[in-house]
């Protein structure tokens, strides 16, 4: 059986790719809902039914656990989608998010204040402020949205991102670290980091090291799952600035596969 990881377009190749090369072993596949990017700007229930679909193809995919890679589809639907989807659909199979591993280096990193930059629903839903107070409720939470960010990145726009980090980065000087909330930032984290004295935490570095130790805790998952090195990369929409996006991210052309979900 297959490890899948799933976004709501291509930055989760970004943690795909990460968790491939921590552990090569393993075969996985990779689904972008790319012909519905972005998710940040939709409501819960409609971020909870391209989730279901999402899952849906990657389970009839063979696939024994789901990393959802999007922060918004974890912040809205992730809770849900274990207590609900998996219970009536696929009992046997695991659904893991990136919320509660990326809040929980943040709080390792040190501080009493967090940062938190991410798209208009990973904000509004709170997920990330619960998870780091739930962790301390001592430490100070400081939020903010940033909608153009994800655009500027899927479509090549990396040039034009330097003016727009400098305006989004206001109002967290008093942060002692900063949390990149959505897996497409993990392209500008250097960029960050120059803007940004403190730690920065990007999921790209903390996820793969997480679900290693959650295999090595489970190894009734672990055992089930095949270890050819096998690499799958679907999308639900393909264009030549995607296919070009990808290869930035993979480090290498990708042979992307459209399907329908």
């Amino acid at each position: 059986m297959t490890i899948g990881v799933f976004d709501s377009g291509l930055g989760g190749l970004a943690i795909a790719r990460a968790i491939a090369e921590l552990l090569p072993a393993y075969d996985y596949l990779y689904l972008g809902d790319t012909k519905r990017v972005p998710y940040g700007n939709r409501s819960q229930e409609t971020i909870h039914g391209f989730t279901a679909r999402a899952l849906d193809f990657l389970f009839e995919n063979d696939c024994r656990l789901v990393v959802i890679a999007c922060n918004t589809a974890s912040a809205e639907s992730l809770r849900k989608s274990q207590q609900e989807y998996l219970p009536r659909n696929y009992p046997d199979r695991r659904i893991l998010g990136v919320i509660i591993p990326t809040a929980e280096a943040a709080v390792e990193a040190g501080g009493r204040s967090v940062g938190v930059l991410a798209t208009m629903s990973t904000v509004e839903s709170g997920a990330y402020e619960r998870e780091l107070k739930r962790q301390s409720s001592e430490i100070t939470v400081v939020q903010r949205p940033a909608p153009l960010l994800v655009p500027i990145i899927e479509n090549d726009g990396l040039k034009y991102a330097g003016p727009i980090l400098d305006d989004y980065l206001e109002g967290f000087e008093s942060t002692d670290s900063l949390i990149l909330g959505c897996t497409h930032y993990c392209v500008i984290k250097d960029e960050v980091r120059r803007r940004f004295t403190g730690p920065v935490v990007s999921s790209d570095e903390v996820v793969p090291p997480k679900l290693a130790d959650y295999l090595r805790r489970h190894p009734e998952i672990e055992e089930t799952l095949s270890k050819r090195g096998r690499r799958r990369y679907c999308v639900t929409d393909l264009t030549s600035s995607y296919a070009s996006f990808a290869g930035r991210l993979a480090g290498a052309d990708l042979p992307l596969e459209v399907v329908s979900i």
